[in-house]
């Protein structure tokens, strides 16, 4: 089974909003945090660095709380593969205004398209999709209780 191994930072600012992007998705607008694959040689947490400086303009510093792993099967879910892991982490920043050190062309190729912050009753009240498909319950839990004691999963070598 091809499954493609993403990470994906879950920027929280300090009204509890969470940063998303919107990536069509037929008819219907999907919005994930950002995020995206893991390449040859790296840890999960260099990825994350990566992604974030080049979908965001992050720049993380120090080491978040992995909350969330994980996987999803199925033929054609994504051109390629059988599945995706994706494996989620909390990144706690001031407000900021989303531009990465990719281009417009280049975010665009990757399906990344506008940035917003939304807050967890507006997803709830949302008719958009949610990646993973039940955010709008998972970020209240997560918000609540905070981050899961969960052990990092490293990628395979």
């Amino acid at each position: 089974m091809r499954l493609r191994h993403s990470v994906r930072g879950l920027v929280l600012d300090p009204d509890d909003r969470l940063l998303l992007y919107a990536t069509p998705l037929g008819e219907a607008t999907l919005w994930v945090p950002p995020g995206g694959g893991i390449e040859a040689g790296e840890t999960l947490l260099d990825a994350l660095r990566r992604e974030l400086a080049e979908e965001t303009g992050l720049e993380l510093t120090g080491t978040p709380p992995h909350v969330w792993h994980r996987e999803t099967h199925g033929v054609g879910y994504l051109p390629g593969y059988d599945g995706a892991i994706n494996d989620y982490f909390l990144v706690r920043v001031p407000a900021f205004a989303a531009r990465g050190t990719l281009t417009a062309e280049q975010l665009a190729a990757e399906n990344v398209g506008e940035f917003r912050w939304w807050s967890a009753p507006e997803m709830a009240a949302s008719r958009d999709l949610f990646g993973p498909r039940d955010l709008p319950a998972l970020l209240p839990a997560l918000l609540r209780d905070g981050p899961p004691e969960v052990p990092l999963i490293m990628p395979p070598s």
